[in-house]
């Protein structure tokens, strides 16, 4: 395994994260408990989770992710051997099970970290990020920009005043923004600065080779601030293995089970991921193994965030950190970007 620093030396993680917002709704407690033992056979030291898990969220199954990682941590007893990131959920109409509406305000907050320490079985977390912005953006696949002008957001300096009281009273270490665009973590900085607390430690976001949006603006900011990108969703919800390339719907595959998730589905994503799986078996590796091993080269990634409803698809994720891809091989994917310039948002 390979390890890299959030911040300025601060946390240690592996530069394969585990992901896990499928435990609770495609894969039960025995079955994260499973993950999570080889993950950490195999180096990994990087757990990431929120308290809306697992996804989709539904009122009968939120937490219960968070639940099988307390489980896990009270049987193990290894808490210290871990880095523990979870997320407060920002504004959802679509959540209204969750505090009547969750909002970034104080007492949101104050109560979501508590529920998310019951449910984690431990008194501290390591890495607490805010899962979507509060205000209305561009996030989640939307490319536009619209302007709302009946927004009322909770101020970015109240959501960062209560991040700093718990951090002073020791239930989180650090945090870190989510979802998050250019405007939205130069405001942060700006915001951290006045009230005299460290700055984020990174930035959550998708980036795959389907949509690498996030070196337009955001990976200046990874390098010039110091503020790595945890890359999520590096195979686009399994798109980039192949394996729906047709229309095949293979059985509990998660385009299978539910029709929700289209990011990654049209005519121009099928055409990009034809030519990259083409690449892939080219070069002797599979779709997947590209896809994770390009993000896995990006400086600017800190940590890939992985995630697996089977062991063998675990497997073979983690092994890509053993995938080097040379230069040649970098230059035909940035042909093929830029053929398929942005093919999904």
């Amino acid at each position: 395994m390979e390890y890299s620093f959030l911040g300025s030396d601060e946390v240690r993680v592996s530069k394969i994260c585990l992901g896990t917002m499928t435990w609770g709704q495609q894969n039960s407690e025995a079955e994260a408990h499973q993950q999570l033992d080889y993950a950490l056979g195999q180096g990994i030291n990087f757990i990431d989770t929120a308290e809306m898990y697992p996804v989709p969220p539904t009122r009968q199954t939120q937490g219960l992710t968070e639940k099988y990682i307390g489980s896990w941590l009270r049987q193990r007893g290894n808490r210290a051997d871990i880095v523990l990131a979870t997320k407060v959920a920002g504004p959802a109409p679509w959540l209204p099970y969750l505090r009547g509406g969750p909002r970034l305000d104080r007492t949101h907050i104050e109560q979501a970290v508590d529920d998310s320490l019951n449910r984690l079985q431990t008194d501290y977390i390591d890495l607490y990020q805010l899962h979507w912005p509060e205000r209305s953006t561009n996030y989640f696949g939307k490319l536009g920009y619209e302007i709302d002008e009946e927004e009322c957001p909770v101020s970015l300096e109240e959501t960062l005043g209560v991040l700093k009281d718990l951090q002073a009273r020791g239930k989180i270490r650090h945090y870190g923004l989510s979802n998050e665009t250019p405007w939205g973590l130069s405001e942060c900085l700006r915001a951290a600065e006045r009230l005299k607390m460290p700055p984020p430690l990174s930035v959550q976001n998708p980036y795959n080779l389907l949509n690498r949006v996030y070196e337009v603006g955001m990976a200046e900011f990874a390098h010039r601030e110091n503020i790595g990108l945890l890359a999520y969703s590096p195979l686009a919800f399994g798109v980039l293995t192949g394996k729906y390339l047709g229309g095949k719907r293979p059985k509990g595959a998660r385009l299978t089970l539910f029709d929700r998730f289209t990011r990654y589905t049209h005519a121009r994503a099928e055409a990009a991921v034809r030519d990259y799986v083409a690449l892939a078996n080219k070069l002797g590796l599979s779709g997947g193994q590209l896809a994770l091993a390009f993000v896995n080269s990006r400086a600017f990634v800190r940590s890939n965030i992985i995630g697996a409803t089977s062991m063998e698809q675990l497997a073979e994720n983690i092994a890509s950190i053993n995938v080097a891809l040379n230069q040649d091989v970098l230059q035909e994917l940035e042909h093929l970007h830029a053929v398929h310039t942005f093919p999904c948002p």
